[in-house]
């Protein structure tokens, strides 16, 4: 029998949504991802088999056993006092099948937590925050945060990067669906993990471990870019902070308030760690972790109340007139 119109539809509609969303685990494009996904499957497998065959033997029991009219009421089924065999595969089955996920899952934690490292990787040390993240480039001299930019890796060469994972604070989770596991960001402890993105595209992730109250909103943007674009964004990145004399008023507001403790601006007296590095800003395409747009409009509102985008953020609202809150609007948004 042939697959019905409104069944293709459907699939059509269930591979488009797998082929586009971001965050689908379905749709890996990492080698670390790839092998979670094959893991995934089998799993999936399995317990799909031991559905079908309980609820076959349910249904069988119900319609064969079922009362029929004219049945003797007080008629006792045959006795079965006890069988080896019926024993023996319900016990021998399930440890087989829990022996087979055991080995399986091994094989996927020790292919990518023992991966022989290369020589050419990325390596990026990533600084978990509530609720932002910190991206430090110890090879390239670049600090950033909130959107990560790693080259493509090629398969036939390849060129991963490695991620060296702390915490600041509290607990947090670094998670990007389509490129890796997760790994836990601990405070006075280091982990590590690598992606190898084989697609140029923005992979979207999430903090998956509960850190307070703008967990939600402390999302994760990774940039796989290729050669050339990933060596010219790391060029840009160097490059100290835009000193435009047509902003100098909105600099020296900047400089005079609070920001400078907990901000850092390259080149400038603004060296705080306690924020998100603000060297180049504006080349960013969110602010708040990925929350909103990176527009004049959202980071005039951020800069004047901070719990308008994210309620329960520790930046304080600065309390700027309307002249000073527009000078340090422009200054920001020429933080090229």
């Amino acid at each position: 029998m042939s697959a019905s119109p409104a069944w293709l539809g459907k699939a059509g509609l269930i591979q488009s949504a797998i082929a586009v969303a971001p965050t689908n685990i379905f749709a890996p494009d990492g080698t670390p991802a790839h092998a979670i996904f094959g893991l995934s499957m089998l799993v999936l497998g399995i317990v799909i088999a031991i559905f079908l065959v309980v609820s076959g033997l349910l249904l069988f029991a119900l319609i064969r056993y079922r009362h029929r009219p004219g049945a003797e009421s007080t008629q006792e089924p045959a006795q079965i006092y006890g069988s080896n065999q019926i024993e023996l595969s319900w016990t021998v089955i399930p440890v087989l099948i829990v022996v087979i996920l055991f080995l399986a899952t091994a094989r996927v934690i020790f292919s990518t937590e023992q991966a022989t490292k290369p020589g050419d990787a990325m390596d990026v040390n990533v600084i978990g925050h509530q609720f932002w993240w910190e991206y430090r480039y110890p090879k390239l001299g670049i600090v950033t945060a909130n959107e990560l930019h790693i080259p493509v890796s090629d398969p036939r060469h390849p060129t991963p990067a490695y991620l060296t994972m702390t915490s600041a604070d509290t607990d947090h989770s670094f998670w990007v669906p389509r490129l890796a596991g997760k790994t836990d960001l601990i405070p006075n402890k280091v982990n590590v993990m690598w992606m190898d993105p084989q697609t140029p595209g923005l992979y979207l992730g999430q903090c998956a471990q509960y850190c307070g109250t703008q967990h939600a909103k402390m999302l994760i943007r990774v940039y796989a870019d290729t050669p050339a674009e990933f060596a010219a964004w790391a060029a840009h990145q160097r490059m100290p902070a835009v000193q435009d004399p047509a902003v100098a008023s909105g600099r020296a507001v900047f400089e005079h308030n609070a920001c400078i403790s907990c901000h850092t601006v390259a080149g400038t007296a603004a060296t705080g760690r306690f924020g998100p590095d603000l060297t180049h800003v504006a080349s960013r395409d969110t602010i708040a972790s990925g929350a909103v747009p990176n527009t004049p409009q959202n980071i005039r509102l951020f800069v004047d109340n901070p719990a308008h985008f994210k309620p329960g953020v520790l930046m304080p609202q600065m309390h700027l007139n309307n002249h000073d809150l527009d000078l340090v609007t422009a200054y920001l948004n020429s933080l090229k």
